[in-house]
């Protein structure tokens, strides 16, 4: 961690009343571990933007396995990407969905294109890409 700078922030007091309730709801200690996670989202939300950064994905899917090849079909789309598919947890939620945690590493625009792909699969009910950092660059 490098040399800690303190400076001053200038906002209304309407905005701190709200922000005050939310860091302590959080559970952080101050204002300044708030902050710090905010300008690190801020970041993060950056490197995914360029799109060309090394980042990390986890894709949330639920769908029906009783779709005719669907398994099949999701299967194939992750082998297509061995390069950016890293791990890839099968749950069975009841006796006809399922749920796969896909974690995904590479390009931004990449681990995109591959989420959209496996989202879009006909029979896929629900997903979403929670997108975050190698960490890389963060202190």
């Amino acid at each position: 961690m490098g040399k800690v700078i303190r400076f001053g922030v200038s906002l209304e007091s309407s905005l701190l009343e709200k922000f005050d309730p939310l860091v302590e709801r959080s559970g952080y200690k101050s204002r300044s571990e708030a902050i710090r996670d905010l300008i690190r989202d801020r970041l993060v939300e950056e490197e995914w933007a360029v799109g060309t950064m090394k980042t990390i994905g986890v894709l949330s899917l639920v769908y029906n396995h009783d779709v005719r090849e669907l398994s099949e079909a999701l299967t194939r789309i992750q082998h297509k990407y061995l390069d950016l598919v890293v791990s890839s947890t099968h749950i069975h939620v009841d006796h006809h969905n399922c749920l796969e945690v896909i974690i995904l590493r590479g390009e931004a625009n990449l681990i995109k294109q591959v989420s959209d792909e496996l989202l879009s699969t006909r029979g896929v009910k629900h997903g979403k890409l929670s997108m975050t950092t190698t960490g890389t660059g963060l202190s």
